[in-house]
């Protein structure tokens, strides 16, 4: 859970914190330094209402507790998530060329009509979209235990560890590009998407909401055991050590929903997962390439009319 938490915090922190820091450093550089404080009012107000939509979330979390649709609710959330998390990582893939010119260009138009409600508005948006983000993603991977994962060291690690990066970045200290690290940490978190995916599946499995046709694809405890309960129950039941403890699989299926004994639906939920990322980034180049051909093809039609 904590590297989960880590690695959430680190990217959804990373990109407010880059957002913000391009605000300022464009309110500073055509002198309008004086308007910096209403965006930082605006973050910071997103903050207070992030937390706010934890407390209600974890509030709502227990009172589906008390009418005995938990689970049902968890479940939810996981897929929910599981959407939401590669759709981020989609969407800055996207806009993370476009979204310095983005921000600057919004950000013009409120100092021309010095629009202060604006500026804040939109600082607190941005913010507002990646805490709430945070909250749901919380909730999916503790099982709705929110407060577990914002006092935890993941949280707290990836909070810091987007601060220094951002810093630097805006130092001009930063070597390694900003894209090399969306893309690193995409793909963990396209990882983070589809263990979430699997679980969601097997949680549906134990509801009985859905059967298996083969409830034991293959069997690999005598490796890895997916959790220290089938650890003991390993040692127990053969005298033998499995090859890597409990504890490893636990952290690895909190992690990639990693399984000892998968059944037939979550490994083709697994698989099935990749495939569609594959051909969603196979289709999203292909969609590059022919608007590249469009434009040069513009641009010798022009040439030859020029000449």
């Amino acid at each position: 859970m904590e590297v989960q938490a880590l690695l959430i915090t680190f990217r959804e922190a990373l990109e407010a914190l880059l957002i913000v820091g391009i605000i300022t450093s464009y309110l500073k550089r055509i002198d309008q330094s004086r308007y910096v404080k209403y965006v930082w009012l605006g973050a910071g107000l997103a903050v207070f209402a992030s937390a706010i939509v934890a407390l209600l979330f974890q509030v709502v979390l227990t009172g589906f507790s008390t009418m005995a649709s938990e689970m049902y609710l968890k479940v939810s959330i996981i897929f929910i998530s599981s959407i939401l998390l590669t759709q981020m990582v989609f969407w800055m893939a996207e806009h993370s060329k476009d979204i310095k010119s983005s921000m600057e260009g919004k950000m013009s138009k409120y100092v021309s009509k010095g629009d202060v409600f604006g500026m804040v508005m939109h600082s607190f948006l941005v913010v507002l979209r990646e805490g709430v983000e945070t909250v749901f993603f919380f909730a999916a991977i503790t099982g709705g235990n929110i407060g577990a994962a914002v006092q935890g060291w993941g949280a707290i690690t990836g909070l810091t560890i987007a601060a220094i990066v951002s810093y630097m970045f805006f130092k001009g200290t930063m070597r390694v590009p900003l894209k090399t690290f969306f893309k690193v940490t995409g793909a963990f978190i396209i990882l983070i998407a589809a263990g979430l995916l699997v679980q969601g599946v097997s949680m549906l499995q134990d509801l009985k909401i859905i059967g298996s046709v083969m409830p034991h694809v293959y069997d690999i405890t005598w490796f890895m055991p997916e959790h220290p309960i089938d650890h003991e129950h390993f040692v127990r039941d053969t005298g033998q050590e499995p090859i890597l403890s409990g504890d490893v699989g636990i952290f690895l299926k909190a992690l990639f929903g990693y399984s000892s004994m998968p059944s037939l639906e979550e490994v083709l939920a697994y698989i099935g997962y990749f495939v569609v990322i594959y051909l969603l980034v196979k289709t999203r180049y292909h969609a590059k390439e022919v608007k590249k051909e469009k434009s040069k093809k513009n641009e010798q039609v022009l040439e030859q009319q020029v000449m």
